[in-house]
């Protein structure tokens, strides 16, 4: 079995991974390290957990034990996708580092630029950073990448997912051509393939694990369920998570529960909660000190259950985590490998159990058709028929509570219009008789003598000739014809 003693590492790195208890490399990083100490460009395809922040942390050490950083030159780069990422990183090389006196910058956001400023303005050996923060500072005038001479992209494929690859082939093109560059990706997405072709010169590939799989040592099912009422889904989503940690007993010693949207992470953390369960949310939108203490919490054994969006599923380095819950099926079938890789590592025994509704059966295939192997089913503890029997029980239960009675009361008020008009009718019956003979009457004898006073002279009776409206001061010019007066 091969040692760290036979991959040529520096005496006070191998002193430092003594220190840690480690003492056989892992298949990536006995793959990775000889070529990069040779000062090659790497390739380095593996699975998530197994050790791939150490196969080039070490050999970085090694090879930057000798030299001098200068100010706001870094001698070194590494590019993370996350927070979170970057800061184990940075704790990686403090536990191997320990023994050499290198200086080292976190350049991520959430933390004054001032500070940051003041440690590259001294110089490091080693610079970590997210790609966004980076840029922020080299745009401020306060970094100069000409100095780089190794440079690490970590987690190339969450780069990818995150949108970062644009700002990844800016930061290159910073850095000196003659840069020694180590790539490191849990899966190989044509436009990561097109990176390196075009990045990286002759690199040593080393694949360890076929690309997307998950260990062989994480126990993974699903629990199918189906849509009951829209509005009762989340709710009976909820019940089935809290159900299924009850059931694992005392095997989940702890856990992370995966959401797809930050907005449900804060509600699945709410209710377990509620429900005694010693839970607490991290995803990107909380503030970096909130985060920092959450993890802490979590990697220290004071907080049992971690819910998480897939901000935590790169980057949260917990050897000993029992369970992942996928409360969603992710999007992206490539984050199924991410997320249940966080159980099962350093060759402990994990357990990942996904709820999958109706509506996620399409991306269920897409995780299946990408691990090559179908996801065992896993048998609904509230009973699998509990989404079913909810629903009818609803539909006939509104009819039964409606009073049918009352339904035709409500219709047997406009039925009171023919009472209301029956007597309108006798009314029309009894009104016409005696006014309709008299009306006639009234209208035609009074109204001849009385129309011509007071109507005002507008307009005429029903002899045509004579005027009506003037009373008797009418000029007699106005009275006489149309044709008596153009007769002369």
């Amino acid at each position: 079995m091969t040692k760290f003693s036979d991959l040529n590492l520096a005496p006070k790195v191998l002193k430092a991974v003594d220190d840690a208890g480690y003492e056989s490399p892992t298949p990536i990083q006995e793959g990775a390290i000889p070529p990069a100490l040779e000062g090659r460009d790497v390739l380095g395809i593996a699975q998530t957990g197994t050790g791939k922040t150490a196969s080039f942390t070490l050999p970085m050490i090694t090879m930057l034990a000798r030299g001098r950083a200068r100010a706001r030159m870094p001698r070194s780069l590494v590019l993370c996708p996350t927070r979170e990422l970057a800061a184990q990183v940075a704790e990686n090389f403090d536990t191997y580092a320990k023994y050499v006196k290198l200086t080292k910058a976190l350049l991520i956001g959430g933390v004054s630029f001032n500070e940051q400023d003041r440690l590259i303005d001294r110089g490091v050996d080693v610079l970590i950073a997210t790609p966004g923060r980076l840029l922020d500072h080299f745009e401020r005038g306060k970094l100069l990448l000409t100095g780089v001479q190794i440079m690490v992209v970590d987690e190339a494929d969450r780069m990818l997912d995150m949108g970062f690859i644009p700002d990844i082939e800016r930061i290159f093109a910073m850095t000196p051509f003659t840069r020694q560059t180590l790539f490191f990706s849990a899966t190989m997405a044509p436009e990561i393939e097109r990176i390196t072709n075009t990045f990286l010169s002759n690199p040593a590939r080393v694949e360890v694990a076929r690309q997307a799989t998950a260990a062989e040592n994480i126990a993974q099912n699903v629990v199918m369920i189906k849509g009951g009422r829209r509005d009762k889904a989340a709710t009976e989503k909820r019940d089935l998570l809290r159900a299924l940690i009850t059931a694992e007993g005392d095997s989940l010693t702890n856990a992370i529960i995966f959401c797809n949207r930050k907005t449900d992470v804060d509600i699945v953390a709410k209710s377990l909660k509620k429900h005694g369960f010693d839970a607490a949310p991290i995803h990107g939108d909380l503030e970096q000190s909130q985060r920092t203490r959450t993890l802490d919490g979590f990697r220290g054994g004071e907080l049992r259950i971690l819910v998480a969006s897939d901000v935590a599923a790169r980057g949260l380095d917990v050897p000993s985590v029992s369970h992942v819950f996928n409360f969603d099926v992710p999007g992206h079938a490539e984050d199924y490998i991410h997320r249940i890789g966080r159980t099962g590592r350093a060759g402990r025994d994990g357990k990942a159990i996904m709820i999958c509704e109706g509506r996620d059966e399409k991306n269920l295939a897409a995780v299946e058709q990408l691990i090559k192997k179908e996801i065992p089913r896993l048998d609904n503890p509230l009973g699998g028929n509990a989404p079913e029997t909810v629903q009818p029980a609803e539909k006939t239960a509104k009819p039964d509570t409606q009073d049918k009675p009352r339904r035709t009361r409500t219709r047997s008020k406009p039925a009171k219009k023919p009472q209301v008009s029956a007597p309108a009718e006798t009314v029309v019956e009894t009104t016409p008789v005696a006014p309709v003979q008299e009306q006639p009457a009234q209208d035609t004898k009074p109204k001849e003598p009385k129309q011509p006073r007071n109507r005002g002279g507008r307009g005429r009776g029903k002899d045509n000739n004579k005027v009506v409206g003037m009373g008797e001061d009418m000029p007699s010019f106005i009275a006489q014809s149309f044709a008596e007066r153009y007769d002369d």
